[in-house]
């Protein structure tokens, strides 16, 4: 390792072109990257809910696999003739833009459905086509806004508002870029202050802050270097922010620490560089590869979502790495003792050890179990509150309201009809001899579709049957079905049948799909009357149901994953069993207790008020338990990698245990406690963004550091290390 740092330091000026070419290749594409993510990514690849939407896209004539809800309120309702007359005119125009192939609305359906004292809505199909998804949104509201206009020159309360999965995703792609500028604009200025308050120079505080600024920017560029070839979702954009500036200064007030801990005892610059390097560097490499391990366990899951946050996590990991322990020794070796410059206090350094900590060092050394009672009880018992959390899609309206479809979404809701954007699409495989315009066929899909009325937890079933109120299908030709309508719920060749199920408001997302699932077990056959009969069931919340179903079942071998390779890198990294395994387990306890502050906080509502939450939720979704594991797991490891570090330096230099002890968490307190306040400010700052789901993961993790860096780190892993002894270091030392 002190062979390495010579040649890195020796080799700054061309390590830093290097970086330089990186840079210039990396940093240009870093602002496109929120155009060229995914949204809407949450489904599960070759799940059946994907295989319902190929169906309807590739053996339906008139039925669209992607719909999208248009609410017009402030206008009259349609049942008058001021109203037909305005929706005419809506209709008429939507129905002019190009990617639009039908609408349905109460002009052509006269359904009650769509009869409202606030307005009207109507669902439009679009067309399939190679343009983005994003594209054919903008064009759509840029042509209804034109309509809004004209009408509140009448009305002067008008709005029309897109909404429904494609247009929810638009709207998160776009206010998802915009929150992360924010907040990335409200944490900087607060760390550069803490950093300060750290080191009291205003140049050493800024060299961890461009590093970690470095990183995030060229992990933002390579994602959207990578996204053609590689589907990832727009989450990405924030947790790269907020895990890069979190972990890229953390590592680079590690090494900056250390180097001036070098410098202050009077060696050149030159060496105190090759030295911090040399001891700094290999903990960075070891905890680095710690929390790379964590989002590398993410890509065993068979969704977009959690592959494509593995890939930004591993993306600003191996930057934060690779610039503290190649581009940052350089620089500091280039600024030597001007990394003190704009210094207006004095700020100690591990050369002077704090008599504060040095006492509580000797403290917990002389006390081990009295800590572990006192502090790890009730952890534990904060820990045993993650047994009642809810994978679940939160109830309600929980995405920003600012957003038009959310917006067109609340509108719905007033009207009584926001379930339909949540309508589960049931397709129906009929026997090749008994298709759709048989006697048999018909039948059963009337019998199904009475079958699904009678559930409570339904609203409305859309189907053939039930629309033309015909059970028999000799009646077809008399009733003047309209050949679009036939289209839209037929497959060309009469072998697949849709059947839509429109839910009661009152049901949650977490009991449709569990409704999916109930779905998915039921014998078409036997419901049907007819042999071989058997369904597949799409729609939102199928696509929900597959996604959390891909999560829980890819949960244990993940959790496996993780804490086998971390376990075998800190057995590499420190050639000790014991120190492995207790690592693992306080990891582990970390976790539980911050997903039970999540529990606490979020679906019990202590203090939710206060983070913008107006009522306790009833799931926390279905990928937030995973995505904190594997996070915090690996930054968890990052605090145990700096303290046993040092102790362990401490005892190959011929120190006692309880001295080493004492030295190491001295020495290493004020850098623990410094990192995790860094990290905790950047959490917090993106719990308190709009979006539910970002806002839960930056609670769990700022709770996870905080619980982790100080009753953890500095008092139950301490007094572990005391009554372990020379077992610590089994068996690499003895």
């Amino acid at each position: 390792m002190t062979n390495l740092a010579c040649a890195i330091v020796r080799q700054r000026r061309w390590i830093a072109l290097g970086w330089l070419a990186v840079g210039l290749l990396l940093l240009p594409f870093a602002p496109q990257v929120a155009s060229r993510l995914e949204v809407g990514t949450a489904a599960t690849e070759k799940s059946e809910a994907v295989r319902v939407d190929e169906i309807l896209a590739n053996r339906f004539v008139a039925m669209s696999s992607t719909r999208l809800v248009l609410v017009a309120t402030g206008i009259p309702a349609p049942d008058t003739d001021d109203g037909k007359k305005v929706l005419h005119r809506i209709v008429d125009k939507v129905e002019e833009i190009a990617s639009v192939a039908d609408v349905l609305s109460y002009l052509n359906a006269s359904d009650r459905a769509f009869v409202s004292a606030d307005g009207t809505f109507m669902v439009v199909g679009l067309a399939a086509g190679t343009r983005r998804m994003d594209e054919i949104v903008l064009g759509l509201r840029r042509a209804t806004r034109l309509m809004e206009s004209e009408l509140r020159a009448k009305y002067r309360t008008a709005e029309l508002a897109w909404t429904g999965a494609a247009a929810f995703d638009y709207d998160v792609r776009m206010t998802s870029a915009t929150d992360a500028a924010e907040v990335e604009r409200r944490v900087l200025p607060l760390t550069l202050a803490l950093l300060f308050i750290v080191f009291g120079s205003l140049v050493a505080a800024l060299c961890p802050v461009v590093i970690g600024g470095v990183a995030v920017g060229l992990s933002l560029g390579a994602a959207a270097l990578i996204s053609p070839y590689w589907s990832m979702s727009i989450l990405l954009l924030n947790i790269v922010s907020m895990v890069g500036l979190g972990i890229g200064i953390d590592y680079s007030l590690l090494m900056l620490s250390r180097f001036r801990e070098e410098l202050s005892s009077g060696v050149p610059a030159e060496t105190a560089a090759v030295v911090a390097l040399g001891s700094a560097g290999h903990t960075i490499v070891l905890a680095g590869s710690a929390v790379g391990i964590g989002f590398a366990g993410m890509l065993v899951v068979p969704a977009t979502e959690l592959r494509s946050i593995a890939t930004g996590g591993l993306l600003v990991v191996g930057f934060s790495v690779l610039l503290a322990t190649t581009l940052l020794p350089g620089l500091l070796t280039w600024l030597g003792p001007r990394v003190e410059t704009g210094r207006l206090w004095r700020a100690s350094t591990a050369r002077q050890p704090s008599r504060r900590w040095q006492k509580w060092g000797r403290w917990v050394a002389a006390h081990p179990l009295r800590v572990l009672i006192v502090i790890g009880i009730p952890l534990a018992a904060l820990a045993w509150q993650a047994r009642y959390i809810s994978t679940d899609i939160p109830s309600g309206s929980w995405l920003p309201a600012r957003m038009e479809s959310t917006r067109g979404a609340v509108a719905l809701q007033r009207m009584g009809q926001s379930g339909v954007v949540q309508t589960i699409r049931v397709i129906v495989t009929l026997p090749t001899s008994h298709a759709a315009n048989t006697a048999a066929g018909w039948s059963a899909i009337a019998k199904l579709s009475r079958a699904f009325e009678r559930d409570p937890r339904i609203a409305r079933v859309v189907s053939l049957p039930l629309l033309m109120n015909l059970d028999a299908v000799k009646a077809i030709q008399a009733a003047g079905l309209p050949t679009t309508m036939l289209d839209s719920y037929v497959s060309r060749d009469g072998q697949f049948v849709l059947i839509e199920l429109i839910p009661q408001e009152a049901v949650s997302a977490g009991a449709l799909m569990r409704y999916v699932r109930e779905l998915r077990t039921m014998d078409a056959a036997d419901r049907s009357g007819l042999a071989n009969a058997r369904i597949q069931v799409g729609g939102l919340p199928a696509h929900n149901a597959d996604y959390q179903d891909a999560i829980g079942g890819s949960a244990a071998n993940v959790i496996l994953l993780i804490v086998a390779c971390t376990f075998v890198a800190l057995l590499i990294g420190f050639r000790s069993l014991v120190g492995a395994l207790k690592a693992i387990m306080l990891n582990i306890l970390s976790v539980a207790a911050a997903m039970g502050a999540a529990v606490l906080v979020f679906q019990d509502g202590y203090g939710a008020d206060l983070l913008g939450v107006a009522h306790p939720l009833d799931g926390l979704f279905p990928a937030v338990p995973i995505i904190v594991f594997c996070v915090v797991f690996g930054l968890s490891m990052d605090y145990e990698v700096f303290l046993l570090s040092r102790v362990e330096e401490g005892v190959r230099r011929g120190m006692s245990n309880d001295d080493a002890l004492v030295d190491g968490l001295t020495r290493t307190a004020g850098v623990i406690t410094s990192a995790a306040l860094v990290m905790i400010v950047v959490f917090a700052g993106f719990s308190l963004g709009d979006f539910l789901i970002i806002k839960i993961l930056g609670f769990s993790l700022a709770v996870a550091v905080l619980i982790d860096a100080t009753l953890v780190r500095l008092a139950i892993g301490p007094a572990l290390l005391q009554l372990g002894g020379r077992w610590n270091w089994w068996p690499g030392m003895r």
